[in-house]
């Protein structure tokens, strides 16, 4: 009787045992996962990077977003303006979103930035109407369903006590039913060109996550200046987000980029259906 219960005991903690290692293994895989926007290698080797802490976001205001010594000092954020129109049949509507915001971006030794945006959200749809029904045949009128969203962010980046052109960064996001969504931006200074780049953990197909790590990589000349991660993949991902500013890059353009990086992080948490369409 001892000797069974003895064996019996025995035979269960293998058994919890298997079931303890058969568990830590699969855990260890998901973290094995890329848990971070898989940036250019070049960059990530030459580059300061930062944990972005978010600030709340009170009326009239944008987030208090602040990463390394890199800071929202103050901000205005103005009203959503919406209009909508639509024709007698209900076929066609179209929706016209806007809104302004404006920053001032302080870092503790390089200087400030001043920074206005305008966002604009155009979404159009067309959809069939039925006139009537005899039996099994249905009519209709007006055209087949269709659905268009395009997103424009336009903003003008100054920096303090600098005579200089102004930075200009534009980002255009558009999700349409026919060919898909489409995601691209640039920052541009006079004959500078900077290629706004969207990027994800799941870059070399190693992130099983239904929604990666998503974010920007800065590329000039085929050279990384810098990235950001604005969403950290899965369920909680919107309170992980990192920065990478290139070490060797002059003061200026570290305050262009971290000032560019402050908008995204800025409009798109806002954006949350996009982590759905993004490829």
């Amino acid at each position: 009787m001892h000797h069974q219960l003895y064996f019996f005991i025995k035979t269960k903690i293998l058994l919890f045992s298997i079931l303890i290692l058969t568990g830590l293994s699969s855990l260890g895989a998901i973290y094995a996962q890329n848990k971070t926007i898989v940036i250019n290698k070049e960059l990530e080797e030459n580059s300061d990077k930062f944990k972005v802490k978010k600030g709340t976001q009170w009326m009239g205001k944008i987030s208090k977003i602040k990463f390394g010594d890199y800071k929202v000092a103050d901000s205005k954020n103005g009203w959503v303006k919406t209009k909508v129109k639509s024709n007698f049949w209900n076929t066609f509507s179209e929706s016209k979103t806007e809104n302004k915001f404006s920053f001032v971006m302080e870092h503790e030794s390089l200087g400030s930035s001043i920074v206005n945006t305008l966002s604009q959200m155009t979404v159009k749809e067309a959809r069939s109407f039925k006139l009537l029904s005899i039996g099994d045949f249905e009519f209709y009128t007006g055209p087949d369903d269709d659905y268009t969203s395009t997103k424009i962010f336009s903003s003008e980046i100054q920096i303090k006590d600098d005579t200089g052109e102004p930075w200009s960064m534009h980002l255009a996001m558009t999700n349409d039913h026919d060919a898909g969504y489409s995601d691209e931006g640039i920052l541009s200074c006079s004959d500078r060109l900077i290629f706004i780049e969207p990027i994800s953990s799941n870059k070399n197909g190693n992130d099983s996550r239904k929604i990666p790590a998503r974010g920007y990589e800065f590329i000039e000349d085929n050279k990384s200046l810098g990235a950001v991660q604005y969403y950290g993949g899965g369920v909680f991902g919107l309170n992980k987000s990192f920065v990478w500013i290139r070490s060797e890059l002059k003061p200026k353009m570290k305050l262009v980029l971290a000032s560019a990086m402050i908008i995204i992080l800025q409009i798109k948490p806002d954006q949350f259906s996009d982590l759905f369409s993004e490829e």
